[in-house]
Formats: structure tokens, sequence, C-alpha cells
């Protein structure tokens, strides 16, 4: 729906999709830590909303919604950083990712308009399946903001139509059927996934959940139209706090290189 995401995913070769979680570790270093990812060559950014029960994610993560908190970030807080980071990067996707919750209990349209007054180019919310889109996407799609939906190795052709149906920007495929960082999926079974998915889908593919290292990277985004990685980054953040800007930077370089420089098939 935005030009901003589709271009990301035009470019001629698969996008890197880095995700880091707002006000880890604090509001005030989220802003260098996002910086280094465009630096190093993110095609687009998901920015976490930090979340008291991020059920979906592992410890990194988990971690990191917690030192976000701790530190006092407020779902403002997040809009503030966002939209500095809209003014810093006019061209750059910017996606919210996050739980039901700190989106919808001030109202979807009061939510949709503050995504939009910090341009916001989409959303993924990890707890609001299909069936219960009114919850939020038609407030998002009225301000022509993408409803980023999941599909996991659990979708199967006929569920398959309805995680589509309304969704826009790309499709986030969970490589594997569990929380993030702790596994990866073999190769093979993401290639017959993205295959599948791609008989059905309209929208770009971008792999994630347990992506961790350039040679993961590279051979994922050989047959998808993205690769997301999220932990790693974490990892980094939690290592090295308000100094993690420059080694995001480098691993960001790394992973940009191997996916940038993937040759998609005829998937």
């Amino acid at each position: 729906m935005t030009t901003r995401l589709s271009a990301a995913f035009a470019k001629g070769y698969p996008a890197l999709v880095c995700f880091v979680t707002g006000g880890d570790p604090t509001p005030a270093t989220t802003p260098a830590i996002l910086d280094a990812l465009v630096e190093g060559g993110a095609d687009v950014i998901e920015l976490g909303m930090p979340f008291t029960d991020p059920m979906a994610d592992g410890p990194a993560i988990q971690l990191a919604n917690l030192r976000a908190l701790g530190a006092g970030t407020r779902t403002a807080d997040i809009f503030r950083i966002a939209k500095d980071f809209r003014a810093r990067h006019p061209d750059v996707p910017l996606v919210l990712m996050g739980y039901a919750n700190p989106m919808i209990v001030r109202g979807p349209e009061w939510f949709a308009d503050a995504c939009a007054d910090a341009g916001v180019d989409g959303v993924i919310c990890v707890d609001i399946p299909p069936e219960e889109d009114a919850e939020l996407g038609p407030s998002l799609r009225a301000k022509g903001i993408s409803p980023i939906r999941l599909a996991t190795p659990t979708t199967d052709h006929a569920r398959l139509p309805a995680v589509l149906d309304g969704s826009s920007g790309f499709l986030y495929y969970v490589s594997v059927a569990g929380i993030t960082g702790k596994q990866s999926a073999a190769l093979a079974s993401i290639e017959e996934a993205v295959t599948r998915i791609k008989q059905t889908a309209q929208v770009p593919i971008a792999v994630g959940f347990g992506v961790r290292t350039p040679e993961q990277a590279g051979p994922i985004a050989a047959v998808a139209d993205g690769v997301v990685v999220g932990s790693a980054i974490i990892d980094l953040v939690q290592q090295h706090g308000a100094n993690a800007a420059g080694p995001v930077r480098d691993l960001v370089r790394a992973l940009a290189d191997a996916v940038h420089a993937a040759r998609k098939g005829t998937l």
C-alpha cells in the first residue's frame, strides 16, 4: 500500500528486513541504533513496540522488552522515535511490530492516526488473527498503512487465502513453529513453503525467525523476496548497550552484503 514498502522489494535484489525493540536499552539510544541499521544497508526497518507479554518472542527479545519497559518506554516514545526516524530517513520503510493491547487500547482509529502522523508504513500485530481483522485492519488501510500478516509452517492451503486477504506490504513467513531466535528451519523446507505460498500470494515474502548470520541469510534470500533478522541484532544491543550502534552497523552490513548478492531463482 505504501510506495516505500513497494520500492524496498523492487530493487532487483532481495530485501533485508531488520528488527530492533524500541526503547532498548533506553528511548534515547534507539535513534542511533536505527541509524546504524540504515547505514549498514537494511532495506526495511521493524521497530518493536515493547510489551509485557511478548508471547511469540524468544529470550533475547523478551529481555529487550523488559529493558525497554524498565527504562520507562511508552507508546508515545515509540511514535516519537518513529516520527524522528522518518524526518532523518524519508525513503526508508518503517514497520511497527508488536501486540494488540498497545495498538487498540485507545481505539484502532487513534492508533492508525498516530502511525500516519509518524510516517509508519506498515504494522505487524502478532496476536490479531485474520478472523479478527476488523479490530485494526480497516483503520490502518483507511490511512494507507499496510497490515502485514504472518504465515507459518502450519498455514496450509485452505487457510492461506484468509491470511492473505487484506494483507499488504509483504507477507512475513515465520520459518519455524516456535519462538524467535531459538531454532532455524532447513533451507529445503523454506524453499518448499515459499514456492507453495507464491502460488497464491500477490505480495513479497520475507522469511524470518532463527536467521542470525550472513551464511544463513544468503541462501534464504536466494529463494525468498526478503530476509528478516532480529534476535542477532538484539543480542548486540544487550551486549553493548548504549554503544551498540557500531557493532550493529557492522553485522547489518555483512547481512546486507549476503542478502543483496543472492540471486533469486524462478520462484
